[in-house]
């Protein structure tokens, strides 16, 4: 695999961007970034999720007084040369909620029917493939979820004992929201993701993350990692939890880039997010592509489904948005579609938030989760910021 080039990582209009991370200087550290530029604002800003709650934190990001870092390659060089286990770039929120929305693209929502239907048996996936898709005979894409129509795919599917509980909300009114990864445990770009030891299917999800705070107002994206357990989930929907919240799971970066008038949630909605998966072992390669523009639930529809009045979130959250990669190219036998190796490279890129690189190893082997809320306010406390 060639080297990483720290200018990849970085969006491809940076000197207009106003990007905000976190680093480790002395504890973690608010950084924004300003014309390419790094600035350490953490006493102003103590966490991303209280910049996120104040009312100019645009003005904030690009004018806050602070300490000058140097140029952001300079950082992102140092970030990928730095000890697996004492990574100097971190995950770029902290104490925000981590929620993602599954099966919000048709091609995803295909998959997830495919995975019930094997209980978790990759070989089975192909041929479960060309029934599902000889069986629905529709064009799920075209479909509104909640709609008449939808409803009357609904009543067809379950007339044909074909419907499935990912179909409901794939292209019912109630989208699929669930708890991606506990507040402080995201890794951060350059870092390894885990996967259970018990996983023999698995694969990246490449999407788009909001970041959103606790008024319901979103103020920036970034890109995300979703990693995902094809037959941990495909057992059991019940077994959700154990699939997606693990050590490493999440990654998430490497920065926020803010909302301005140069780049908007429109630029989201016509987002494309680029993947690709090296293997260290074997010299595999696998590229796939997301497209926004197919997203079957506005990523504002998304947001209002996970917090209203009925859900708060006081610290505000980070809301993976979905993928419509699904990864089918067959790896290690025909017919057995992908799955990670140990050591895999995953790259998760969209010209105008960067790249997301993680190294793929397995969750019981990397760096444990042991910085967290607590550690975070006694860090912050220790350096006369709390």
């Amino acid at each position: 695999m060639l080297p990483i080039s720290p200018a990849s990582l970085l969006p491809f209009d940076l000197a207009q961007a106003t990007l905000i991370g976190r680093m480790w200087r002395d504890g973690p550290c608010v950084v924004a970034v300003r014309g390419g530029e790094v600035v350490d604002i953490t006493a102003t800003v103590p966490t991303v999720a209280e910049l996120f709650e104040r009312a100019d934190a645009l003005d904030i990001a690009r004018h806050a007084p602070g300490i000058a870092l140097g140029p952001v390659q300079a950082l992102l060089e140092q970030a990928l040369a730095a000890p697996l286990d004492q990574p100097l770039l971190l995950a770029p929120c902290d104490l925000q909620a981590v929620k993602a929305c599954g099966v919000t693209f048709a091609v995803s929502l295909l998959e997830r029917v495919i995975e019930e239907q094997a209980g978790g048996d990759a070989a089975r996936a192909a041929s479960l493939r060309a029934a599902l898709q000889e069986t629905l005979g529709s064009d799920l894409s075209a479909l509104r979820p909640g709609s008449d129509a939808a409803q009357r795919l609904k009543q067809q599917l379950q007339q044909r004992g074909a419907w499935s509980q990912y179909m409901e909300v794939g292209i019912g009114p109630d989208a699929e929201v669930f708890t991606k990864a506990q507040a402080m445990s995201s890794v951060g770009c350059g870092a390894q993701v885990g996967l259970l030891p018990s996983s023999a299917w698995n694969n990246p999800e490449p999407e788009i993350v909001l970041a959103v705070n606790s008024r319901g107002e979103v103020l920036g994206a970034t890109l995300g990692n979703d990693v995902n357990l094809r037959d941990i989930e495909g057992r059991s929907a019940l077994l959700l939890g154990k699939a997606k919240d693990n050590n490493g799971s999440c990654a998430i970066g490497p920065f926020i880039r803010l909302f301005d008038e140069r780049f908007t949630l429109d630029t989201v909605r016509q987002a494309e997010v680029s993947l690709l998966i090296e293997g260290a072992d074997d010299g595999f390669v696998l590229e796939g592509a997301s497209f926004m523009r197919e997203i079957s639930r506005d990523p504002l529809d998304l947001v209002r489904q996970t917090a209203g009045s009925y859900h708060q979130y006081p610290d505000g959250f980070m809301l993976f948005l979905g993928t419509m990669f699904s990864p089918v190219k067959d790896r290690d036998a025909q017919g057995g579609g992908f799955t990670h190796h140990l050591g895999d490279r995953v790259t998760i890129a969209s010209p105008s938030l960067g790249a997301l690189v993680n190294e793929v190893q397995r969750c019981d082997a990397i760096a444990p989760w042991t910085f967290g809320v607590r550690a975070l306010y006694q860090s912050l406390a220790q350096r006369g910021l709390a």
